[in-house]
């Protein structure tokens, strides 16, 4: 059990039946009345994000999440297979529950598999991945104008804006929560 004063972003709770992960909060205390817990959280099964207002003191459960390293090794139809590099164990993971993360998978990468009770709820990815682009227009001679990008597509299907002196063939890193470019990979 934990409070609600308690809350800290990344903390998992259980609440009405499902699993959430707190986003955001921000504990208020008005002129009038009681304190409260104004939070924003993930659904960890359906990834939906609600606003919840808890009165602040209130307990909850706590949700003990387990992650696991696994490197993800191919893509067989609609199964993606991942395997545990200590037991060598693999793990099969449909894509429609990793549908986004898709975006940034690539062969022989490391990813953290995130478990509740043994019920598999998805895959946790780096901050940031590196990519290939394989197709991109060329920039416009003369366009020297700052921040002037273009429209690149990436060795996992990714397409994303980045600068214009970024060429096919390059690698570049990506962050994988907002999906734009960061910088050029040496």
């Amino acid at each position: 059990m934990v409070s609600t004063n308690d809350f800290k972003t990344g903390l998992t709770i259980e609440y009405e039946g499902n699993i959430y992960q707190v986003i955001e909060f921000q504990h208020v205390k008005p002129g009038k009345g009681g304190a409260f817990v104004r939070s924003k959280l993930r659904n960890l099964r359906t990834k939906a994000v609600i606003d919840k207002t808890f009165n602040a003191g209130v307990n909850v459960n706590t949700a003990q999440i387990d992650k696991s390293q696994m490197q993800y090794l191919y893509a067989s139809g609609d199964t993606h297979v991942f395997m545990n590099n200590d037991t060598y164990e693999q793990l099969e993971i449909d894509k429609s529950m990793i549908e986004s993360e898709l975006n940034y998978l690539t062969e022989g990468m490391s990813v953290n598999i995130i478990t509740y009770e043994h019920e598999l709820l998805g895959v946790e990815m780096p901050d940031k991945v590196i990519l290939e682009i394989v197709e991109t227009a060329g920039g416009a001679k003369g366009n020297t104008a700052s921040n002037a990008q273009k429209e690149a597509l990436t060795n996992t299907g990714l397409k994303l804006l980045v600068p214009l002196f970024v060429e096919t063939g390059e690698k570049i890193w990506v962050s994988t929560s907002t999906g734009k470019y960061d910088s050029r990979a040496k």
